[in-house]
């Protein structure tokens, strides 16, 4: 059983995307929406129906929201199905500057590019996540994530500590987007000093699929992830201060998956709790620093989803993936009167499965008004926003 059905509530819905080509944003913890929210950013694509390799580039932009007149930017062989190139809006400059990753040098790097004069340049690493103070991103391995979820990494370039389970050289980077330059600040070797108690003596390739910074850039999270054995993934979720210290083990090798950070503290995540849950996998509040476990609502939250606060921290976006009849469906919870509402339906097209799938992945825009998300339910990837402005009283 999904989520609960409940109300479906009265909501414009339009199509931000024209019918060329395929064309999606991707994951729903970035800033697709300028800082101003005239323009939300694009990927394209010539095809939807296998994973990216080697060489496929995917066109980056912006659309007009007024007058959906498209802009486009520049293009990489740095991307994937699920989480583009990492395509995002400058913190300092959320108007005029954006984020992303591409190919030089044989490398994957991150790029800073003005959106009115082309000018870019590289940075040491390709990105993961942005400080929300415009003063650093977090990078990974990609060739790594590539052999883990290639819906999740790059193609094209081998992992140079492919056959080292856990690298002291590789881990978690820091960069500082204004010089370029970047650190290791987490070793993989150290994470697995920290984590290695779950396997029982056995050793294990390890790797970092997701990792955000907090709300104010002070502390980060990642979750670390084994290398699929017989029975699968694990995943551990660990916390430190943006440089690598404080390194602390929010909960040991289990089952984690989305996740929100709701301020400097505290972070919403579909998981099995903490050290002390009783709840199983249910949708909960941790903190920081500590083994606190709150639920959130396990009548309405049944299963996995992308879930994100809204501005003002009063709502929480929700999706699911496809139910027995392949559609997908889109949710709004309000958190102060602990009441949930259904946004929409809509068919997940089957050609788009695995790892190069197209998930909703609702994002919200900056004042909270409206949200913008992807879907196949046109017979192509296409961008499409919905009004959110008095949605409960609709």
């Amino acid at each position: 059983m999904g989520i609960i059905q409940t109300k479906q509530v009265n909501v414009n819905i339009e199509r931000l995307t024209d019918g060329d080509g395929h064309q999606f944003y991707g994951y729903y913890d970035n800033p697709a929406w300028s800082g101003n929210d005239r323009f939300h950013l694009y990927h394209k694509v010539k095809f939807w129906d296998r994973l990216q390799e080697a060489g496929d580039t995917a066109e980056l932009g912006m659309i007009d929201i007024a007058t959906k007149r498209y802009v486009p930017l520049a293009e990489t062989a740095a991307w994937n199905f699920q989480q583009g190139a990492m395509l995002q809006w400058h913190p300092l400059a959320p108007d005029s500057e954006i984020i992303f990753n591409t190919r030089s040098g044989g490398q994957w790097h991150g790029a800073v590019m003005n959106v009115h004069t082309k000018e870019r340049r590289l940075l040491d690493r390709p990105v993961v996540n942005v400080d929300p103070a415009g003063r650093y991103a977090l990078s990974v391995n990609f060739a790594r994530m590539f052999d883990f979820r290639p819906g999740y990494g790059y193609a094209g370039i081998r992992d140079p500590f492919y056959d080292d389970p856990h690298p002291e050289q590789d881990g978690i980077f820091r960069i500082e987007l204004a010089t370029g330059r970047s650190e290791l600040v987490v070793s993989l070797q150290r994470i697995w000093e920290l984590t290695k108690g779950a396997f029982n003596g056995a050793d294990r390739k390890i790797m970092i699929n997701h990792l955000n910074f907090n709300t104010d850039g002070t502390r980060f999270i990642a979750l670390v992830r084994n290398f699929p054995v017989a029975a699968g993934w694990k995943t551990a979720i660990v916390t430190a201060n943006c440089d690598g210290s404080e390194l602390f083990l929010l909960s040991d090798f289990s089952y984690a998956s989305h996740y929100h950070w709701k301020d400097p503290e505290r972070l919403v995540i579909y998981s099995n709790g903490a050290a002390g849950s009783n709840a199983g996998n249910q949708l909960y509040v941790l903190t920081d620093r500590t083994h606190r476990v709150e639920l959130v609502d396990p009548a309405f939250f049944r299963k996995d989803g992308h879930c994100s606060y809204s501005p003002d921290r009063s709502m929480l976006l929700y999706d699911s993936y496809p139910d027995e009849d392949g559609y997908r469906h889109l949710y709004v919870y309000d958190l102060v009167h602990k009441k949930g509402a259904l946004l929409g339906s809509f068919y997940s097209n089957p050609k788009a499965n695995g790892d190069f799938r197209c998930d909703l992945h609702p994002k919200w825009n900056r004042a909270g008004t409206a949200i913008s998300f992807d879907s196949t339910h046109e017979g192509q990837r296409h961008m499409y926003m919905a009004d959110m402005r008095d949605v409960f009283n609709s």
